[in-house]
């Protein structure tokens, strides 16, 4: 079992940057690929960036590439988002995902956290 929960979240304006964390409860976070999704207000949650269990692999949504970073420490149970570059499209209640096995772009992840709003003005 996994417990997540997101920091981070704000207000901030277009062309800012914000950096989500992600803590994690357990002792075998380095096990599990971690996912980061965001859902808009009348919109599905769309994927964002996943990471590999060592770090080594990561990828990430058209839509953010080359403005989004996402990164983990395992000595400390936390993943990060790092957003430069921010847009109003952007804005959406963050969501950090664990799963046991592989990495996926759909939500078919086995843990979630609450969710973090970040909201960016124009």
């Amino acid at each position: 079992q996994v417990q997540l929960v997101e920091s981070g979240g704000g207000l901030v304006q277009a062309g800012g940057s914000l950096r989500l964390s992600c803590a994690a409860s357990g002792r075998t976070f380095s096990s599990y690929v971690m996912g980061w999704f965001r859902q808009a207000p009348g919109k599905e949650r769309e994927f964002v960036a996943a990471i590999s269990w060592s770090g080594g692999s990561t990828y990430y949504a058209d839509s953010v590439k080359g403005r989004f970073t996402i990164s983990r420490d395992n000595a400390k149970n936390t993943v990060y988002l790092q957003m430069n570059s921010l847009k109003p499209e952007d804005t959406a209640v963050y969501y950090c995902a664990a799963r046991v096995l592989g990495m996926v772009v759909t939500p078919h992840y086995d843990y979630w956290g609450q969710g973090t709003q970040v909201t960016v003005s124009s």
